[in-house]
């Protein structure tokens, strides 16, 4: 049976940045964690976070580096504490975003994230969540709607808490924010919101208003991710590639797939996930061909596929126009590396929505080509 759930308020535009202080108020937060990262305050955004906070005047923790870490997680907590704030601010990319999500919950909830954890039953013991609001900088994981959140914990291992009571209660979504990207890091999430939309699309949960939202975001991301890449002055690619990220969000509640299943133990190699989808989707979507032609048969449709060419040979194509690498190999990932990742893919709970349930040996399979 469907479940069919949106919660969040979104703003939506250029300069939907000066909604900030409006935000902050309407959700009572009088004391916020502005939570970002060194590029941010670097590109000048930050300061205009700030101004746009203003009257108040946010704690700032702009430390966060790549993946969030349990380690960072504690800090931000010790300075939730330490100020006493009552409500999360991020700005940044996909690592910030998922940063405020665990804050939220553990400054409401105690414990460790790993008491959360989605693949043990983690989910159920969620409740409400502090505040927060989500100011996403790039145009590709759309977590600014998402509800997980990934944590590298202590020892290296990847940890996903999953709830809608952790998506942000607001989005403020300006598009002026992402021209700083460089052009590798435009492409990068680029193809990691398109891969939202395709594997949304392909997995097998029924969801027809997120399979919709999925088909758009395929749509717009064909169109307008070249010209964000080549030309990030260009602020129509600029407004619809973030509301193409927007919509890969918003469609994940149909789930994704092995793309992403494989991208989550590669990951804790320290590469970033962007960059990984774009290798490992064509090859997923080959192996899923035959176990969801209709859907392969959209998706055609929406990039304007010629009867000769597959949406693999499309992506395949895509991710090399846009500068992005096409091998496992040129991220320094050893062939020795595969079968172990292909195991823990294994355990990843998007495996079970892919529409072709895999075995360890057909992960092996797709990660050999992949490399």
């Amino acid at each position: 049976m469907p479940l069919i759930e949106y919660v969040s308020r979104i703003h939506f535009d250029f300069g939907a940045i000066n909604q900030l202080s409006a935000e902050l108020e309407l959700l009572a937060i009088t004391r916020p964690l502005l939570v970002t990262d060194k590029g941010i305050a670097s590109a000048g955004i930050l300061d205009r976070v700030l101004e746009s906070a203003s009257p108040l005047i946010p704690v700032v923790h702009d430390r966060t580096a790549g993946d969030p870490t349990e380690e960072l997680l504690q800090e931000c907590l010790e300075s939730w504490k330490a100020h006493d704030c009552n409500g999360v601010i991020a700005a940044g990319g996909g690592s910030v975003l998922d940063l405020a999500k665990a804050i939220s919950l553990l400054a409401s909830h105690g414990g460790s994230i790993q008491d959360y954890e989605v693949n043990s039953g983690g989910s159920s013991r969620i409740g409400r969540v502090h505040p927060h609001i989500a100011i996403p900088t790039a145009a590709g994981t759309g977590a600014e709607v998402g509800r997980a959140c990934v944590m590298t914990l202590k020892g290296g291992s990847k940890c996903v808490c999953v709830s809608l009571k952790m998506v942000a209660n607001t989005v403020i979504c300006d598009p002026e924010l992402t021209q700083s990207l460089s052009p590798r890091m435009t492409a990068a999430t680029g193809i990691d919101a398109l891969s939202h939309g395709i594997e949304a699309l392909v997995s097998n949960v029924i969801n027809p208003p997120a399979a919709a939202i999925a088909a758009d975001c395929v749509s717009r991301c064909a169109r307008w991710l070249p010209h964000a890449t080549h030309d990030g002055s260009d602020l129509r690619a600029r407004w619809n590639m973030m509301m193409a990220a927007l919509e890969g969000g918003l469609c994940l509640q149909k789930s994704l797939g092995s793309a992403h299943a494989l991208a989550t133990p590669l990951g804790e190699l320290g590469i970033h996930h962007g960059t990984l989808i774009g290798v490992l989707l064509p090859h997923v979507l080959r192996y899923n061909r035959e176990a969801a032609p209709d859907a392969f048969e959209s998706i055609g449709q929406l990039v304007s596929l010629p009867a000769s060419a597959t949406a693999a040979d499309w992506v395949e194509q895509l991710v090399s126009d846009i500068g992005l690498p096409g091998r496992l190999s040129e991220l320094g990932i050893s062939q020795g590396q595969l079968q172990a990742i292909a195991k823990r893919a294994m355990g990843v709970h998007l495996t079970a929505t892919n529409p072709r349930r895999p075995q360890p040996e057909d992960y092996l399979k797709i990660l050999e080509k992949a490399w």
